[in-house]
């Protein structure tokens, strides 16, 4: 399945049906009258937060969505039918944005959640409801009200526990797979990683989600290599795991690269938890990995970790690391959460 993780979408909710106008015309009975039935309402437009799905890859084959119109009246005063409310499945983690591509109308993040985004037109009433002591044999009706429409870009950002960043070819696929069962692309040539692959890591009996995002370069900010359009992926981590090569000579100039990138995109990356690992351990000797990661250190500002992705050394470790930092911050936002409803609690 390809990866497509933004789409422009028209929309547009059901046209209500047309009030009827008729009259009573049945034998033997000596006052007819309007027996003229109201149109029915038409559909909603109603977005579904889908569990199962991680990408809007059905979006590129139908952009529009329409609902359906409601169901003209009849006579003997008959509402028509309501038109179907037409349900938009996305995966969670999905913002629907106007068409200028930067106000968020919504964020649908738990699998479950729905929102009836454009409401369907009401239905014209028909003549029955215009009969009066001074007017018995109306000839009029409304005609049912027009749906809303409007065209949203959907984007999607992967709900993921932990994000690993770097620069192309740092061995961030390498370690996705050896500390969970994905699958991505693995070769020695820059960014093999085309799109945001996703690994269920599982320490003891707790599992977390670690996503990879395709690497950054110098002037990744200005669309170089791929720019950030991949960033907006790890927004919702709680920690980043940031791996910078062992075997190229200036490390810390590495690390630097992409934490400028990272400042440059903004929406608070640079200020989230991170974990920095010098990777490809097994590639060095003692003597080099000491220096490296002294300088690794000093460019960070705090303490380096030592790994070697495809050997399989500090692997485990570095799982439950990421875990202790996941698990910390769960904790503070139940915490958060239930201070906000204690507050809305009166008794």
């Amino acid at each position: 399945m390809k990866f497509l993780d933004e789409a422009k979408v028209f929309l547009k909710s059901g046209d209500g049906g047309n009030g009827a106008i008729s009259f009573r015309r049945e034998k033997y009975v000596e006052f007819g009258g309007p027996d003229g039935g109201d149109g029915g309402r038409g559909g909603d437009v109603i977005f579904e937060c889908a569990e199962g799905l991680n990408t809007l890859i059905d979006f590129r084959y139908k952009q529009h969505f329409k609902a359906a119109r409601g169901i003209d009246g009849m006579g003997r005063n008959r509402t028509g039918h309501g038109g179907d409310a037409l349900i938009v499945k996305v995966p969670p983690g999905t913002q629907i944005m106007d068409e200028d591509k930067e106000t968020v109308l919504a964020d649908l993040t738990n699998p479950g959640d729905t929102l009836v985004f454009l409401k369907g037109g009401n239905g014209g009433w028909g003549n029955t409801r215009f009969k009066s002591a001074t007017n018995q044999a109306p000839r009029r009706s409304n005609p049912g009200l027009a749906g809303q429409e409007c065209w949203v870009w959907l984007r999607l950002k992967l709900i993921a526990d932990a994000g690993l960043i770097g620069l192309p070819n740092a061995g961030k696929s390498t370690f996705l797979a050896a500390c969970s069962r994905a699958h991505p692309k693995i070769a020695d040539y820059p960014f093999t990683t085309l799109h945001p692959n996703l690994g269920v890591v599982s320490v003891d009996e707790r599992t977390f989600i670690l996503a990879d995002i395709p690497g950054l370069i110098e002037g990744a900010s200005e669309g170089a290599g791929l720019g950030t359009r991949f960033l907006g992926h790890v927004e919702r981590c709680g920690v980043l795991l940031h791996l910078v090569d062992g075997t190229q000579e200036n490390v810390a100039e590495a690390y630097r690269t992409v934490r400028h990138e990272l400042v440059a995109y903004g929406d608070m990356l640079a200020d989230k938890p991170e974990i920095v690992a010098l990777n490809k351990i097994d590639a060095l000797d003692a003597e080099t990995l000491g220096i490296r990661r002294a300088e690794l250190a000093a460019a960070c500002g705090h303490d380096v970790h030592t790994i070697s992705g495809i050997a399989g050394m500090g692997v485990r470790e570095m799982t439950y690391e990421i875990d202790r930092y996941i698990t910390d911050a769960r904790a503070v936002e139940r915490t958060e959460a239930e201070g906000a409803e204690d507050e809305g609690y009166q008794p």
